[in-house]
């Protein structure tokens, strides 16, 4: 199964980690007071495999802190030499790598906005051909499961065997709890491309908010992801950077501790058969389902013979702001979410005009 080839994978490039993986740190290095202090608290907790912190820091605007560059490198070294952690900072060009791999970085990350732009991850993975290192690949900013898996692809095309991607969730302008929408759904499609590649959750970049990281690292394994990156600092709210997403390593322990790790199979047998009963009823109402939708692409075949022959427009905006109230008040009396019911008539009424479109088109 796939699942147990990315347990022995995991355990074959991090030999001493634990399952799931555990990747802490600091959001930024920003003194060799700071980052040995936070490492030698890390070192105190069983379940932290790895070390990170950023180097280089790539801000959306000039004047923020930008990181402290490549001195920090010689900090890393001494976490290294002091506690034994292995260490892994982000890199964004062919310098960051040269440089990180001279000063014996141990796993490198390529950051969502390095994801983005397949020239920079090409740059990047040039500089890693033949280089035997864990690289982990952010997801890019906006959800586009093709520059993630492009990114992975151009680094495994030069050789790159230790590969790993790091859910971090997408930028959203909607107003929600967290500060990226996690859209878990695209680590299911990844998933579904890359089933050997291991995936680990950023729940500091998802939530934004400490207060939400125990949740969301939670839900992260709870949909059998391999790993938690968490940013750790030992005074979070002073932190340089991205304050108030970060907890101290006494947090981390007790979010570590409190989190409850599932198993994707079940040896009960009558559990199994309950499980099995209730997919069952579940196929049943989905295959009902498909059924009503063939129904109902019927009936909008035939409204667009009508509006055809009536010189009518395919899509009438009053009509859809009444679908919308309409099936949110039967979703109300259904005490179904509004936002599912508000996702799935939006794409039934884009496949909706679509069919219309290309009806049109055949005549």
């Amino acid at each position: 199964m796939a699942a147990n080839r990315r347990t022995s994978l995991l355990s074959s490039w991090f030999p001493e980690a634990t399952q799931p993986l555990v990747v802490a740190g600091p959001c930024s290095a920003e003194s060799e007071k700071q980052v040995l202090a936070i490492a030698k608290s890390l070192k105190e907790i069983s379940q932290v495999s790895l070390f990170r912190a950023g180097v280089w820091k790539p801000r959306t605007r000039p004047g923020s802190f930008e990181g402290v560059g490549e001195v920090a490198l010689g900090w890393l070294q001494s976490v290294k030499r002091e506690t034994g952690l292995p260490t892994a900072v982000e890199v964004a060009n062919a310098h960051h790598v040269e440089a990180s791999l001279k000063a014996g970085m141990d796993a490198l990350w390529i950051g969502a906005r390095t994801t983005v732009n397949p020239f920079f991850v090409q740059e990047i993975a040039e500089s890693l051909r033949g280089v035997d290192i864990p690289v982990f690949v952010k997801n890019p900013i906006h959800p586009e499961l093709g520059l993630w898996l492009g990114a992975i692809e151009r680094l495994s095309q030069v050789g790159v065997e230790k590969i790993l991607a790091v859910h971090r969730g997408f930028f959203s302008t909607q107003a929600a709890p967290f500060r990226n929408d996690p859209k878990w759904e695209l680590s299911f499609d990844l998933r579904a491309e890359a089933p050997n590649i291991p995936i680990l959750a950023d729940p500091s970049h998802i939530a934004g908010d400490r207060n939400l990281i125990q949740e969301v690292a939670q839900t992260a394994l709870d949909l059998n992801l391999d790993g938690l990156m968490i940013e750790t600092h030992n005074d979070p709210d002073r932190a340089l950077s991205d304050a108030a997403q970060q907890v101290t390593p006494e947090s981390l322990q007790s979010i570590l501790t409190h989190l409850e790790v599932k198993r994707e199979e079940v040896s009960d047998a009558k559990l199994v058969s309950v499980i099995e009963d209730i997919r069952s009823r579940i196929d049943a109402l989905d295959e009902s389902l498909l059924s009503q939708l063939a129904q109902r692409n019927e009936l909008v075949a035939e409204m667009a013979k009508i509006k055809e022959s009536g010189k009518m427009t395919i899509f009438q905006l009053n009509r859809w702001f009444q679908l919308v109230d309409d099936r949110r008040k039967w979703g109300d009396k259904l005490k179904l979410d509004n936002s599912l019911v508000h996702d799935v008539f939006q794409v039934i009424h884009k496949h909706s005009v679509g069919l219309q479109t290309q009806l049109n088109k055949e005549k």
